[in-house]
């Protein structure tokens, strides 16, 4: 064939590769949909649930603010397990399925249309348009439009926090194309991910924001448009929401089912111990355990003997979030991976979990456990590949060898565990001097490890006693939640007990967790300051992943290097939810991804009395 035929039929087929248009009720960021267009409902609710009744609920902690989407301030949203419940102060998505607002809960990286209608994309995914419904309205009854789209983009990607600004990054500008059709047009092509992530932008209400200060904290419930709104609030105390009895969504597929309750109360506990004992007592209907001990033996009362208490272990396939402590590396102390990987070793899982979880937990070997995206095993196939890529900047054990924790019988650290952490600190300069190790200056390795939960302190005890038999001094040091997050948000800590969320399908969010250019960004969540080329790179092939395949791979790759940096000494997770709860609620199912408590409904008896 002649070159110039050639060369022409090549860009005919591209222009036609590009000109390709797929619009869909939904979109998976790859291979195909679960349910099809004219699906009636998730096949984990029940569309002929009852309405009505009242849940009471707790959440732990306390708010500021009811902004959640601003720096200043902690909203509702953001306290422990708030989300689960399927109430919140946010403002629904484009679409639901993926992200914290309403996970699908058996799909791990595709959505349905909410405020959208609908969404379409070309094949390289270089834009995405959404069609919205004419019948979505806020709750003040004005429609929601393009323009409200546009302007949350602006607003979001310009004042919101970090968090978000980080996800739109790569979008490069917003068309408003008709009063209910908006397109995204973005700054490359080829990234599924994007397109997940865009539908999951919240659409605020522009002429409520109008005039108002987006950045500031407030009491006052701010415009929404979902199945409920705030109708009172105590700071910082309680919230009442009462669902909304013409809600323009409650007949689409994604909701058939859910929010059921006419009105659902939250109390805010600032001390978990005061929270169980209320839960005991009565006062609300959902526990969500986090104690082993407590799941272990706190579950003998009465309403458990009699039955009216329900204590249930609901296994998941939720990728577990990130649980461990976090070394500061912007600390001169931490900034050799050799210190790092010795403070680990001194940290007696087995012990621990023996003492005092009564062996209810395992070992995090991963930064996403219970998932397919931990790197197990010595590296293979299209996860050695990339990480080949980077092999002066890596460990030559890390191509060699599987990643270990160090292992204990459960009675004490090994003297062998105890000479090579020796050894290493002697590598990095710190020598025993008496009963403290110092560094040539005589100054002695001491450090602080900042906590928000005075409960976590039973368990650390026995970690900063073990570096103590070694001459290091971790002082335990447990504040406010105000001022726990201010520290956070300046990076003003030697050590955190931290957890990070993980998702089904991960992006974006390990960007803004791992990649140098979070590592000085206050508020941001890069919290160890990691800052290296090979967790960079392997996060740009991880947002470029065009298959499942090809994400996995560069998720294992990532995790693999995270853990052979020490940047944490991993803690501990559990595959299954721990819930108690009154026996007066019906559901079909749990799902495997999300525990599914917005699909839950009153008994009809329960509602007669």
């Amino acid at each position: 064939m002649r070159p110039l035929l050639l060369l022409s039929l090549t860009l005919f087929l591209s222009a036609q590769a590009c000109a390709r248009i797929t619009e869909s009720h939904g979109y998976a960021q790859f291979g195909t949909l679960k349910y099809p267009s004219d699906f009636g409902h998730f096949d984990w609710a029940n569309p002929a649930a009852p309405k009505g009744g009242t849940l009471r609920i707790m959440a732990l902690g306390t708010f500021d603010t009811l902004n959640p989407y601003t720096f200043k301030g902690v909203s509702p949203s953001s306290t422990a397990d708030f989300l689960q419940y399927g109430v919140s102060e946010l403002n629904e998505p484009l679409m639901a399925g993926s992200g914290l607002y309403d996970p699908s809960g058996d799909e791990p990286a595709s959505n349905y249309g909410l405020i959208a209608e609908s969404v379409e994309y070309n094949e390289s995914r270089s834009w995405v348009v959404f069609n919205l419904r004419k019948e979505a309205r806020f709750h003040d009854g004005k429609p929601i439009t393009a323009q409200d789209v546009a302007f949350s983009y602006r607003v979001l990607s310009k004042q919101g926090h970090p968090q978000y600004r980080t996800d739109l990054k790569e979008v490069q500008r917003v068309d408003v194309l008709g009063r209910h059709r908006v397109r995204f047009v973005l700054k490359r092509s080829g990234n599924p991910l994007l397109i997940l992530r865009l539908g999951e932008l919240p659409v605020l209400p522009r002429h409520y924001w109008k005039g108002k200060d987006f950045q500031a904290t407030t009491y006052v419930p701010p415009l929404g448009s979902g199945p409920y709104r705030i109708v009172q609030v105590q700071p910082g105390r309680r919230l009442v929401f009462e669902r909304v009895k013409d809600w323009w969504g409650k007949d689409l597929p994604v909701n058939r089912g859910k929010y059921n309750f006419d009105r659902v109360e939250v109390d805010f506990y600032r001390d978990s111990n005061v929270a169980f004992e209320a839960f005991k007592a009565g006062h609300f209907d959902f526990y969500i355990e986090h104690q082993a001990k407590n799941w272990a033996n706190g579950y003998s009362f009465p309403a458990v003997t009699a039955g009216e208490v329900i204590r249930a272990e609901i296994p998941h396939r939720i990728p577990t979030q990130t649980q461990g402590l976090f070394f500061n590396t912007r600390r001169h102390l931490f900034g050799k991976r050799s210190v790092r990987e010795a403070l680990g070793l001194m940290f007696d899982f087995e012990w621990t979990n023996r003492a005092l979880f009564n062996n209810a937990y395992q070992r995090a070997t991963s930064y996403y456990p219970n998932s397919e995206f931990s790197a197990t095993g010595k590296p293979e196939g299209e996860e050695r590949l990339l990480l080949s890529n980077y092999r002066r900047k890596l460990p030559k054990r890390l191509f060699r060898e599987p990643f270990q924790m160090p292992v204990t019988d459960g009675h004490g650290i090994p003297r062998d565990t105890l000479r090579r952490t020796l050894a290493l600190l002697a590598d990095a300069g710190w020598k025993l001097s008496g009963e403290r190790l110092v560094n040539g200056q005589g100054e002695p390795l001491s450090f602080e490890i900042l906590l928000v939960n005075p409960n976590l302190e039973r368990i650390l005890q026995p970690y900063a006693e073990n570096l103590a038999s070694i001459g290091i001094e971790a002082r335990l040091r447990t504040v406010d939640r105000a001022q726990y997050k201010h520290r956070l948000d300046q990076f003003d800590f030697d050590m955190i007990l931290l957890t990070l969320p993980q998702t089904l399908s991960p992006g974006l969010e390990q960007w803004l967790y791992f990649h140098s250019s979070q590592a000085r960004l206050k508020g941001g969540k890069n919290y160890a300051g990691i800052s290296h080329p090979a967790v960079d790179g392997l996060l740009d092939s991880l947002l470029a992943a065009q298959t499942r395949e090809q994400q996995i791979a560069a998720t294992r790759a990532l995790d693999r290097v995270l853990l052979w940096q020490h940047y944490s000494i991993p803690n501990w997770y559990t595959g299954h939810h721990r819930l108690a709860y009154r026996n007066k609620f019906a559901f079909v199912r749990t799902p495997p991804y999300t525990l599914g408590l917005r699909a839950w409904w009153l008994k009809p008896t329960e509602k007669a009395q």
